[in-house]
């Protein structure tokens, strides 16, 4: 049975805690995780640097550099896991792709590392790989990523340029090269080839092939000659796309490989490398490691706002100041040009208020709710969501489902359809479907449809649906199921429509039949237990439950199924984070290419949305709300 007592202390904690945890700017910046995979990109991108620029820097900058060189390998071999490896965080197992990139920055002439570090980081990758023959490491890489080149290559560079894949200049041509010259082509033409390789990897696409070909250029003498000369053409573009901050996509591994490409092809002074040079600086930790982006301040913000409405409005824990403070930073944040690095149409927002950022369709939607659930809808409020709006309808793909960045056209998962993206869209176009221009209503509920549609289409045969930008280390296929059938639940709930019943039915009835023992949620049935997904497992259950209220079309037995599941995951929640003040993250976003991740805020806000929601469910069956 449910403590009351101990319910509404953890709820009113865990609101306290997350409302202290706003920025003296106002918003939620959060905190990501350290990352070995940055730190290692960002030490060989720094002594490339160093190496390459001798006299021409100046010792200050060389000063900066050096520290932080020494300060993150003593980071990395501090943070070795117990079995020799590393994993992308420090809470992470180890993998293949950290390993062999921490391996090579320890072993790199210029990095001065302990023999006991490189001895047990040896032995891991011997025992995963069975060789360290540069073949066989070759091999090892392509395969795990296969046809998707833009995290294998640069994986690949780095081996080269710090050469653990040999010494001589034929060992680049274990490197991929990639296409540098179709960068100077117009987009359009780009899209239009279904290339292997999307726009947010233009960067490593342009920097990593020109690399590669300065060290083993096509042997053909007509490519050869035709990529030298559009070589000053290819770097304008790459500085072009460059964002004020230095960071492509402010992101730490990308700026690096791009930085050490660049650096060892002669290009050390270029403006590029120096701007990336200094936003790799800035993003130093005082610890010595780095996080693998600058920080998911949009992201956060909009999560809290929305969570805090899942159970009352935000005016009740926000002033009306700060309401329109966050609403002014919101609105000023949508894009209103086309994007300069994706070519994204204006009305979209990333994940970020740093200028690194591109428009996505999850923190789209997570804007538009947010808007929403702060109150004064005025003339600027309603521009912007109609904007928003017609943004995401222009990027839905033809199946009906939602990718995250542009229109499927590639064959990466950022151009396809998702379950959790697609869901969190249709939630947004749901809450603000009335609001809609009338004349435009008939394409909005056509749009609405289809994603329906897709959605139903895409439930597995056991009633989930998987989440792309969030997983689980320990799932089958690192598949986070709870993350996805819990958003998409929440979608469905806030529409009218009998004929979706049985489909959230068999969506709850999957996360019945994967609580653990202990109450709690994993990625999948059978993995351990986190307060992230149990939080989101618990909000999804109450959600349905508020919604289905009289669960007509359900059995008695299950009605109380519901009921005892949400409140056993709730007593989970209440004793794992001690009454809402203690709050442990758990990796389970994921980066471009599987890239794993934490942030400091997801379980707190996470768990607000849930008691928020099931302290209405509790309010609706006549029991005391807070």
């Amino acid at each position: 049975m449910l403590n009351k007592n101990d319910f509404h202390e953890t709820l009113i904690s865990s609101r306290q805690l997350l409302l202290q945890s706003r920025g003296e700017n106002g918003f939620w910046t959060g905190r990501l995780s350290s990352s070995a995979l940055s730190t290692a990109t960002a030490i060989v991108a720094l002594s490339i640097f160093t190496r390459e620029v001798k006299g021409k820097i100046n010792k200050r900058l060389a000063n900066e550099c050096n520290n932080s060189i020494s300060l993150g390998i003593k980071w990395l071999e501090d943070n070795q896991n117990s079995d020799g490896g590393y994993g992308d965080t420090v809470q992470s197992i180890s993998n293949f792709s950290t390993t062999s990139l921490v391996w090579a920055t320890l072993g790199d002439a210029g990095c001065d590392t302990s023999q006991i570090n490189q001895n047990k980081i040896n032995s891991w990758l011997m025992s995963s790989v069975g060789s360290l023959d540069p073949k066989k490491l070759s091999k090892a890489v392509l395969k795990r990523y296969g046809n998707d080149f833009t995290f294998s290559v640069p994986i690949l560079t780095l081996l080269a340029l710090t050469g653990k894949l040999g010494k001589e200049t034929s060992i680049w041509r274990q490197v991929p090269q990639l296409p540098f010259e179709l960068a100077a082509v117009n987009h359009q033409l780009l899209k239009w080839l279904n290339l292997p390789v999307v726009s947010y990897a233009l960067p490593a696409l342009i920097a990593i092939g020109l690399v590669r070909h300065h060290f083993a250029p096509s042997r053909n003498p007509i490519i050869r000659l035709g990529r030298r000369m559009i070589l000053r053409r290819i770097l304008r573009k790459l500085e072009m796309i460059q964002p004020k901050s230095g960071g492509y996509l402010e992101a730490v591994p990308l700026t690096s490989f791009v930085v050490m490409s660049l650096a060892a092809a002669n290009y050390v002074d270029h403006p590029v490398v120096i701007r990336g040079i200094r936003f790799i600086l800035k993003l130093a930790r005082g610890d010595g490691s780095w996080p693998i982006d600058t920080d998911l301040a949009i992201w956060n913000t909009t999560l809290t706002i929305n969570a805090f409405k899942s159970s009352i409005t935000a005016s009740n824990l926000l002033n009306q100041q700060e309401q329109q403070s966050l609403r002014k930073w919101i609105l000023e944040n949508q894009s209103s040009a086309r994007h300069f690095y994706s070519y994204a149409d204006p009305g979209g927002w990333g994940w970020t208020d740093k200028p690194g950022s591109v428009p996505d369709a999850d923190d789209t939607a997570g804007a538009l709710l947010s808007l929403q659930n702060l109150g004064v809808i005025d003339k600027d409020v309603l521009e912007a969501v109609l904007n928003g709006i017609k943004w995401l309808i222009s990027i839905q793909n033809r199946d009906g489902g939602i990718p995250t960045f542009c229109r499927g056209w590639g064959r990466m998962p950022f151009d396809k359809s998702t379950p959790d993206v697609t869901a969190h869209v249709l939630l947004a176009w749901n809450k603000w479907f009335d609001s809609y221009d009338k004349r435009d209503r008939p394409i909005l509920k056509e749009a609405i449809n289809h994603s329906v549609k897709y959605i139903k289409r895409s439930q597995h045969e056991d009633g989930s649906w998987p989440a792309l930008w969030f997983g689980n280390e320990f799932s089958k296929d690192e598949v986070n199921l709870t993350y996805g059938t819990s958003r998409v639940l929440l979608a469905l709930n806030s529409i009218k429509n009998t004929s979706l019943l049985k489909y959230k039915e068999r969506g709850v009835c999957w996360l019945l039949e994967s609580q653990n023992l202990d109450g709690g949620w994993g990625g999948q049935k059978g993995v351990s237990s986190s307060v992230e997904e149990t939080s989101l497992a618990v909000h999804a259950l109450a959600d349905f439950i508020i919604f289905e209220k009289d669960l007509s079309n359900i059995d008695g037995n299950k009605k109380d199924l519901l009921h005892q599941a949400a409140l056993r995951g709730t007593e989970w929640i209440i004793k794992t984070t001690k009454r809402g003040s203690l709050f442990k993250p758990t990796p389970i976003g994921l980066y471009f290419s599987k890239l794993w991740y934490f942030e400091s805020l997801y379980p707190i806000i996470f768990t607000v949305g849930a008691l928020n929601r099931l302290n209405v469910m509790l309010s609706t069956e006549k029991e005391s709300s807070v």
